[in-house]
């Protein structure tokens, strides 16, 4: 039987997945460690993030 992959969560930052991490690292071009510093301070919603980074929000996540 086939299944269906799950699509990741992309409105969300799960920093305790490396795909995740390495995802939000290169789609926000910024490092592990001020990833880590924004989601602390703003929460994993991927919106708040980009606004707290002063990136506009769109369809495109980066890949």
């Amino acid at each position: 039987m086939l299944t269906r992959k799950e699509q990741p969560d992309r409105l969300h930052i799960n920093m305790h997945q490396l795909s995740d991490l390495k995802h939000w690292t290169r789609a926000l071009g910024i490092s592990e460690k001020e990833l880590r510093r924004v989601v602390e301070k703003v929460g994993n919603s991927a919106v708040a993030v980009r606004k707290e980074l002063g990136i506009e929000w769109s369809n495109h996540d980066g890949r």
